[in-house]
């Protein structure tokens, strides 16, 4: 279930998803948040650091990393813009962030709920809460929009 606080750090967010828009990324910006405080945060970089894992969340857990000087992060909320893909699901977990939400479904390759309900599957030596579908209007226009823009400019 969201809160307040969750539509107040989607929106900080979804000025990163724009930040990734401007460089022509797919905009997708996520921020890593521990006992309230901002310790992470990114955008989607593969493209301009030619490297396939720069996704929004990965940038942010590796911010996030670095602040607080540990790869593990207990009682930490990631809030990403696009339901995580398989890669970014799984550094979630060997990070043990707590609590994950996020705007928009991703129906080709999310899986959280969208393509197989991987966040729930009991294999995994950690469980991450989640709560799907915060702005999701406007994650979900600001994403419309730039594949719209793109495919006009081709």
């Amino acid at each position: 279930m969201s809160s307040e606080r969750d539509v107040y750090w989607m929106r900080r967010a979804l000025v990163l998803a724009q930040k990734a828009a401007d460089i022509g990324e797919v905009p997708v910006g996520a921020l890593v948040i521990q006992d309230q405080r901002l310790v992470g945060e990114g955008w989607n970089q593969s493209i301009t650091t030619v490297d396939p894992s720069a996704h929004a969340e990965i940038v942010a857990l590796r911010a996030a990393g670095k602040q607080l000087n540990n790869y593990r992060m207990p009682r930490s909320t990631l809030y990403v813009t696009l339901e995580p893909c398989t890669m970014c699901l799984g550094a979630l977990v060997h990070a043990r962030v707590e609590r994950l939400v996020f705007g928009a479904e991703e129906p080709k390759a999310g899986v959280v709920y969208s393509r197989v309900p991987l966040a729930d599957a009991d294999f995994f030596n950690h469980h991450i809460d989640y709560c799907g579908g915060v702005l999701a209007a406007e994650c979900s226009a600001l994403l419309s929009n730039f594949f719209k823009n793109r495919r006009k400019k081709t």
